[in-house]
């Protein structure tokens, strides 16, 4: 449905996206992660047709975005971060007037079939320039949705949300899978990993990790480690390493509670809880640590983005591309 291959793109002296190669399936919902200044608003940009690459090739729905940019931008809804709105207009006549740019058929039916979806029917007669700004992102989402695209490319849309709304979109946004390829931005990474399926991550325009978020914990974590609470801890951890076979070291965390280390898919937990009680240590908890999403995304980028910060080359935000764009 998306396929990118060898995407670069130069701005002046400054390559905000380099040699960038990833492939996104029909249905899915990945997530599109990466700091500031990072490529990710060039890529959509790019995928959008916005704009062109340097070099580089990049297909939606089969069409090329540089040499059949119209046929894309059918096929595609965007939802940029700040939502491009006439402000003077009602939320019906927004919808209607940029259902007739999409030429969509049954335009009555489908506006409302997008209001309803979005939760604005409500708000159909209102300006948009006199709602919230959640209101206004939801119009913007449902502009998206109008021509039934097979691709939606989402920039940060929950952005301005509350925490009801927030999760109303997640459901949408989920729901929207059966229908739709959608490419999910945030830098809410707790609602990647609750919406989407697949991660790519980006640093310094470059793809440094694209895998389901458990696969990338298992690839980056090294060893299986164990959370452990005990009612009468041992005074030496070294005694529940002793104790539990196939345990690689134990270190405490204070108050009876101790991580152990075990080798990679070695699930050790019957035997800790087999040792505990044999031991009478008096077992009060026992789980897995798994990484979480943010650990994997500044494990993935912290160092890197450190390492090109210090060349000064990098933009830290999409508004300082903006301002390199009109440099040009």
């Amino acid at each position: 449905m998306i396929e990118v291959e060898h995407l670069t793109k130069d701005y002046g002296s400054f390559q905000a996206v380099r040699d960038l190669s990833f492939k996104i399936n029909k249905g899915e919902i990945v997530g599109f992660l990466g700091p500031n200044g990072a490529g990710k608003t060039t890529t959509m940009r790019i995928l959008t047709g916005y704009m062109p690459p340097t070099s580089g090739t990049a297909r939606v729905a089969g069409y090329d975005v540089f040499l059949e940019s119209l046929k894309v931008r059918e096929h595609i809804g965007y939802l940029p971060e700040t939502v491009p709105l006439y402000t003077d207009m009602t939320v019906g006549a927004y919808l209607d007037f940029m259902a007739k740019l999409h030429h969509v058929p049954n335009r009555r039916e489908r506006i409302y079939d997008v209001m309803e979806r979005t939760n604005i029917e409500e708000r159909v007669d209102f300006l948009i320039g006199k709602l919230s700004k959640g209101y206004r992102q939801r119009v913007g989402l449902a502009q998206a949705l109008l021509h039934d695209p097979e691709v939606l490319i989402l920039d940060e849309p929950t952005i301005g949300l509350d925490p009801r709304q927030i999760i109303d979109v997640r459901e949408l946004i989920k729901s929207l899978a059966q229908d739709h390829t959608v490419v999910l931005s945030t830098h809410i990474l707790t609602e990647v990993s609750q919406t989407c399926q697949r991660v790519l991550i980006i640093n310094q325009g470059k793809l440094v990790a694209e895998d389901t978020p458990e696969r990338l914990t298992a690839r980056l974590k090294g060893n299986e480690r164990v959370f452990l609470h005990l009612a009468n801890p041992p005074q030496n951890p070294e005694d529940l390493t002793a104790a539990v076979p196939g345990a690689l070291a134990t270190e405490s965390r204070g108050d009876g509670r101790f991580e152990i280390e075990c080798a990679l898919g070695d699930d050790r937990r019957p035997e800790i809880a087999e040792a505990v009680v044999r031991k009478g240590w008096g077992l009060l908890e026992l789980r897995p640590i798994s990484m979480s999403l943010e650990e994997i995304f500044l494990q993935l980028t912290t160092d890197q983005s450190e390492a090109y910060e210090e060349d000064g080359e990098m933009a830290e935000t999409a508004e300082e591309e903006d301002a390199v764009i009109r440099n040009i």
